[in-house]
């Protein structure tokens, strides 16, 4: 039997995948929209906002910090409890490291969001941006970005072994003809979000190298999708790497479906 408590997380869990697939769904639509010079494109930050100004537009808004804030609270758990069953080892630690990380790129995507329906002034725009440049003082921007560049080319490669592996079956309970649609659909979903991670480790690196320049914030989704844009055949592989970002966002509302939550073995005892 499950608790209360458990309950709520599953359903919060669900509407936290439910808001991801939301946000990287107009991701991935602005990407098509701008490689064919119809629009800009947007970020999780200018998805937000594109929210924000649709009609009832606050409170849809305010639905979507739910489900954001859903979405931190299951990867804390994840991390922390390590309901996925990653373990101690290297590669588990490395794993859950991860989670807690989205954890916290999603909290502020999450006031980001809130300061936008005026329920407090946000001081920054970027809080990653800052703590980049600050670390950038201390050891030297060009130290700094190939420190990130170096982890997000790390996170490009989880994405790229998830898709190949399959091992994001393992987490799904669903029938043979559902998985069936599943399989394509994440596969080409984690390679494009893959590789939208590898072109921001690539403006970091060329950073490193004094070919690209920057002010110490490290790039973001929107400047990835930016790049791709302005290389050779850009229009194409934009608009390929848009639909991308878009069966990402179907692979997202596919989890908060047919995820397993696994709360039942989770317990603070278990992990110390």
């Amino acid at each position: 039997m499950q608790s209360n408590s458990q309950i709520w997380i599953i359903y919060l869990a669900r509407a936290g995948y439910l808001s991801r697939g939301v946000v990287y769904l107009i991701v991935g639509g602005f990407a098509i929209f701008a490689a064919w010079g119809a629009a800009q494109s947007k970020g999780p930050k200018g998805a937000v906002l594109k929210i924000l100004q649709q009609p009832l537009g606050e409170t849809l808004v305010l639905i979507l910090i739910v489900g954001l804030v859903g979405y931190i609270m299951w990867r804390l758990v994840q991390s922390l409890l390590d309901t996925d069953n990653h373990g101690w080892s290297a590669k588990g630690l490395a794993i859950r490291l991860g989670l807690l990380s989205s954890a916290f790129t999603y909290s502020g995507l999450a006031l980001y969001a809130a300061s936008l329906t005026g329920a407090f002034a946000s001081e920054s725009e970027n809080e990653a941006g800052g703590l980049a440049q600050q670390m950038g003082q201390v050891i030297g921007q060009k130290y700094v970005a190939l420190a990130l560049g170096c982890v997000f080319i790390g996170i490009a490669l989880a994405h790229w072994w998830k898709a190949l592996s399959r091992k994001y079956a393992d987490h799904f309970q669903a029938n043979t003809q559902i998985m069936a649609i599943i399989h394509p659909v994440s596969m080409v979903g984690l390679t494009a979000r893959g590789i939208v991670f590898a072109v921001i480790a690539t403006i970091m690196i060329l950073r490193f190298l004094g070919v690209e320049s920057g002010d110490g914030a490290p790039p973001d989704v929107k400047d990835a999708l930016t790049y791709v844009q302005y290389l050779p055949f850009g229009v194409w592989f934009l608009t390929a790497l848009g639909l991308g970002v878009i069966l990402f966002a179907g692979y997202s509302f596919a989890e908060a479906i047919w995820r397993k939550i696994n709360l039942e073995d989770a317990s603070i005892s278990d992990q110390f």
